[in-house]
């Protein structure tokens, strides 16, 4: 299973920053598989997030049209949504937010989801909004694998436990345990 994902997703919201540091933290070097972040940011104030997110690891916040590229981590430009064309390239919106959001997980989610199909891996972080719940589950659907962390150990319960909620076939994990996973995929890689 491990060697089929091509893309693995992350999406958060209020609460999400110390387990998305924590991840990075323990990223393996030369991981294969582009990631791509979606955080839920304040519009109109300026941002730290890549140069603090881009001390563990090197980020990018891709142009339009910029092709999603082996190894490399992505986090959504502030005030828009992240799409992930046919031709695997990334796509700018600035349609109206999603679930308040702009940038939109769901919409980052259900763009790879018909993409990737099964070669797509996402995981939903806390957060207070139910944005990622259907990308998730249209993850899921597609025959890819939906994550989330378990809503108890979430500073912000509501996000993942209304994807958990929503669609069969998610599952729940402790940030431990989604960090081991990502590096069994890693190792799965290099085999």
């Amino acid at each position: 299973m491990p060697h089929s994902y091509r893309v693995i997703l992350i999406g958060g919201s209020a609460g999400s920053m110390p387990v998305l540091e924590e991840i990075l933290k323990q990223w393996p070097a030369h991981f294969p598989i582009p990631l791509v972040i979606v955080l839920h940011r304040l519009k109109n104030v300026p941002s730290e997030l890549v140069a603090i997110l881009s001390s563990y690891r090197k980020l990018l916040e891709p142009e339009d049209k910029e092709a999603l590229l082996p190894g490399h981590i992505y986090l959504a430009p502030q005030n828009y949504h992240l799409l992930i064309e046919s031709d695997v390239t990334f796509s700018l919106d600035y349609s109206e937010p999603v679930n308040f959001s702009r940038p939109s997980i769901d919409q980052t989610f259900s763009s790879a989801a018909a993409v990737f199909g099964e070669g797509a891996l996402g995981i939903l972080l806390s957060g207070a909004s139910k944005d990622g719940t259907e990308g998730l589950c249209d993850i899921v659907a597609a025959g890819g694998t939906g994550i989330v962390q378990e809503p108890d150990s979430a500073l912000f319960r509501f996000m993942p436990a209304s994807a958990l909620d929503s669609c069969n076939g998610i599952l729940s994990m402790s940030v431990t345990s989604i960090i081991d996973l990502i590096k069994k995929i890693s190792v799965a890689y290099k085999s």
